[in-house]
């Protein structure tokens, strides 16, 4: 379920300021079923669902009882929402929940698009974001609708997302006003190692557990195999495949460290360059390179890339950040040519004498991915939440997630899990098929409830029948997953100083990691990390970690209640 995107937001906050005066008249409003470009207001028509409640009782709006049309901006360069109703759930939905949306597309261009609707008055009734600091911009400038009147008319939210998630993300001012995608009360993730299992076994299946296990393995397979890549971690995405590895060297070291470019030190956050572990990590990643254990290609090749690698074979090692995307897929390819070839994953490498039970190769956070917020332009806010607390609860979960009731499910046990029909493991296609074209309507995903779901389903299976990713997901991912939900949300706004400084330094550090990998001697890695050290403090790196520390701290007290 990992989901790795950056937000498309640019120059927002200098629009903002031009058009404060705009917020109060942003609820203009147009018909609802026009041309997917422009947003749509909701239905303006729409009376209240039920009849009037006794006095003492909160009106509740019945989903289903009347129409129900709203628009939605996915706010990402890369998405284009489908056609909603073009699939076998969502029609479902659509005819039997009476819910229609019209999308307002970003056209690959989602901070002029955003820009231009803010500029208008006229934004979409709901807007898919990342969560932070432009959604409190948004919520600054008066243009958001707080969910709070609505949090107990609606059970799934508070349910579901908890107390200690609903804490993180209230407001400066006390309220809510963000839906969370892919929450979870449990550990989640793919993050770790994936071996191609017919070179392991043709080596003898040799101990892979501490780094000097994995660099004396990944010589046996330069050696036997030149034609084959020992290690190719994915770096597709921010770096994540090294980021594994970076959890190796030390006990309870989270690669959220690495991706938020800060290590904890009692209460504050200090320099990346300067932590012993980020270093001697750099160090054995730059040997692995320099001895072409390591693929050439690691800082410019493509997910793609990676992906065609994983499917032909033609790597011994994996490491990602969700390698299991591709793992399953890759395992069922080389298996339709040798069944007994294919892949499996390992425990996390640890540096010798650490404690593997405290090594961890990804994170997850309680928040998830991105959240849903809901604009002062909507008519009808109110009725759009008790869609979204639909949609993430056990009944628009199991439709939107495992197609309407009948096909791949029929029935629901005490927890409300689908109980799956044998079509669920006799027809894979059709079930991936129906799955895929609903990928991009999970906006409120319920990590729990899924994984728990199928994980229920999946263990009553032999192990041969059970899904590639569930297995692994079981007995390692999952376990070997972090919680780093008090380091997220650390980033300044853009048009800040110290979000000015935090894009130079993102420049300088990955200048520095890249050179680091090509030095020639572990000694040349640390002479690299020491001038980035100084070139860091240059340009303001100091005031940076001290902004990051004051909202690692705020985390940590909001989680707490505080």
């Amino acid at each position: 379920m990992s989901r790795w995107r950056k937000s498309a937001y640019s120059g927002l906050a200098i629009m903002l300021v031009s058009v404060m005066a705009l917020a109060g008249c942003s609820n203009n409003g147009g018909n609802g079923n026009k041309a997917t470009n422009e947003p749509a207001a909701t239905n303006s028509e729409t009376t209240a669902a039920s009849e009037a409640p006794a006095s003492s009782e909160p009106s509740v709006f019945k989903l289903g009882s009347e129409p129900l049309n709203f628009s939605f901006y996915g706010h990402y360069d890369w998405y284009s929402m489908p056609a909603w109703g073009g699939d076998e759930a969502t029609k479902w939905i659509k005819d039997n929940m009476k819910v229609d949306i019209t999308p307002v597309q970003s056209g690959g261009n989602a901070a002029q698009k955003l820009n231009t609707m803010i500029a208008s008055g006229k934004l979409p009734d709901v807007i898919w974001m990342d969560r932070g600091a432009d959604v409190e911009k948004l919520r600054e400038a008066g243009m958001l609708v707080p969910f709070d009147d609505y949090l107990d008319k609606y059970p799934n939210f508070k349910k579901w997302v908890g107390e200690e998630a609903i804490n993180m993300l209230r407001s400066k001012d006390g309220k809510i006003y963000q839906f969370p995608n892919w929450y979870t009360s449990q550990p989640n993730g793919n993050g770790g190692y994936l071996v191609n299992k017919k070179i392991y076994k043709e080596l003898g299946s040799p101990a892979i557990e501490t780094t000097d296990d994995f660099y004396n393995y990944l010589k046996m397979v330069k050696e036997k195999y030149p034609n084959v890549t020992p290690f190719n971690p994915d770096l597709a995405i921010d770096g994540q495949g090294l980021d594994v590895l970076y959890g190796a060297f030390g006990e309870d070291y989270s690669p959220a460290y690495v991706g938020n470019r800060a290590v904890p030190s009692g209460d504050k956050l200090t320099s990346i360059f300067l932590d012993p572990v980020f270093r001697e990590s750099m160090q054995f990643e730059s040997k692995l390179f320099r001895e072409k254990l390591m693929t050439p290609d690691a800082l410019t090749q493509t997910k793609d890339q990676v992906k065609e690698q994983a499917y032909n074979g033609t790597t011994a090692v994996f490491a990602g950040a969700s390698p299991t995307e591709y793992g399953a897929v890759g395992d069922a390819e080389l298996k339709k040519k040798d069944p007994d070839s294919g892949y499996m994953m390992i425990w996390p490498v640890h540096k010798a004498g650490l404690d593997k039970n405290k090594i961890w190769a990804g994170t997850y956070s309680q928040l998830g991915w991105n959240v849903s917020v809901i604009t002062k332009s909507a008519k009808d806010p109110e009725k759009i939440f008790a869609f979204l607390d639909y949609l993430t609860g056990p009944e628009g979960t199991r439709t939107l997630f495992w197609g309407p009731e009948g096909i791949y499910w029929k029935g629901t046990d005490a927890d409300g899990s689908p109980i799956f029909t044998d079509a669920y493991t006799s027809d894979v296609e059709g079930r991936t098929k129906m799955m895929d074209a609903t990928v991009n309507f999970q906006w409120n995903g319920n990590t729990v409830f899924i994984d728990t779901s199928k994980m229920k389903f999946e263990l009553t299976l032999p192990e041969e029948q059970q899904s590639w990713e569930a297995r692994w997901q079981n007995s390692i991912t999952w376990k070997t997953q972090k919680n780093a939900t008090e380091y997220i949300n650390l980033a300044p706004a853009p048009d800040s100083e110290e979000g000015i400084i935090a894009q130079s330094f993102e420049e300088l550090y990955k200048e520095a990691r890249a050179k680091a990998l090509y030095a020639k001697s572990d000694e040349e890695v640390l002479t690299i990390l020491d001038k980035a050290q100084k070139d860091a403090e240059a340009i303001g790196y100091d005031k940076l970690l001290a902004f990051k520390t004051t909202k690692w701290q705020e985390n940590v007290k909001s989680m707490k209640g505080n």
